[in-house]
């Protein structure tokens, strides 16, 4: 069958789109490596350091210990709030910090925080190397639910990409949501169990709960990885509803109001 003309630009748009994409990502993966001698060993290294304090000081001073295999329990909440954390945050800061590409050249602006949840994704997946280490050291024998890890990382990457664009859209009129931004995420941190047992909450956290995408998210990661159970359908429908509908909001404030960022940046 052959293409028409406007397939034809489109393919070719994508292609340009894609590799620009790749050329981001792997800038930023050198970037953030420059001049360090364990370089991507950080990826590693840092959610293990991070679990190994945490271990220490939520298990013995604030005794939550008593959840098994805790310092897994503990690795999978922070690694997989550190991806939406850290991709949302970068894709808020990048059309501001491209505003120069974006004042010489003519391009897709929905590159950039788009890049930015992809990189983060990358470095969550090199991170699960530490979360492999947890398992094998704890002798925890993952099941075939482990096989369903795509299907979250699928979630994550549409709710993370949603959010991403409506604060990198955001961030462009309203520099203050960049500091707001920092604290909204350290209090989302605290109402999200990552260290600590759900059951430990008051009755009105517990309702919160039901309206914390983040809540599902680890629960479903948890789920797969250290329980070794199948997520319900429910859980499912949760999760996907909570990522097409935030990356269809993000997508839309994105495009009623990327033409107007020129003047802005």
């Amino acid at each position: 069958m052959d293409l028409k003309p406007t397939d034809t630009v489109r393919a070719v748009g994508l292609k340009r789109n894609w590799f620009t994409i790749v050329s981001l990502v792997s800038r930023d993966f050198k970037l953030k490596y420059r001049r360090s001698v364990l370089g991507v060993l950080w990826s590693v290294l840092n959610p293990l350091l991070m679990m190994c304090v945490l271990t220490a000081v939520f298990s013995t001073i604030f005794r939550f210990g008593n959840i098994e295999n805790y310092p897994l329990y503990l690795i999978l909440g922070n690694t997989l709030f550190a991806l939406m954390s850290d991709s949302t945050s970068g894709a808020m800061n990048s059309i501001i910090e491209s505003a120069p590409l974006i004042k010489k050249i003519k391009i897709n602006k929905m590159i950039f925080p788009l890049e930015k949840v992809l990189f983060q994704l990358v470095n969550f997946a090199i991170s699960l190397i530490a979360v492999a280490i947890v398992m094998v050291y704890f002798q925890i024998v993952p099941t075939w639910n482990i096989l369903l890890l795509p299907v979250l990382l699928l979630y994550m990457l549409l709710f993370c990409a949603g959010l991403g664009m409506t604060l990198a859209a955001l961030a462009v009129f309203f520099r203050d949501v960049r500091h707001l931004w920092g604290v909204l995420l350290t209090a989302w941190t605290y109402a999200t169990p990552l260290f600590y047992p759900i059951e430990i909450l008051p009755d009105w956290m517990m309702a919160f709960e039901k309206f914390n995408p983040m809540y599902y998210f680890v629960t479903y990661f948890r789920d797969i990885a250290l329980w070794g159970t199948t997520p319900s359908l429910k859980m499912n429908v949760i999760c996907l509803v909570f990522a097409v509908v935030t990356f269809v909001v993000g997508l839309i404030v994105f495009k009623k109001t990327e033409n107007k960022f020129i003047l802005y940046v």
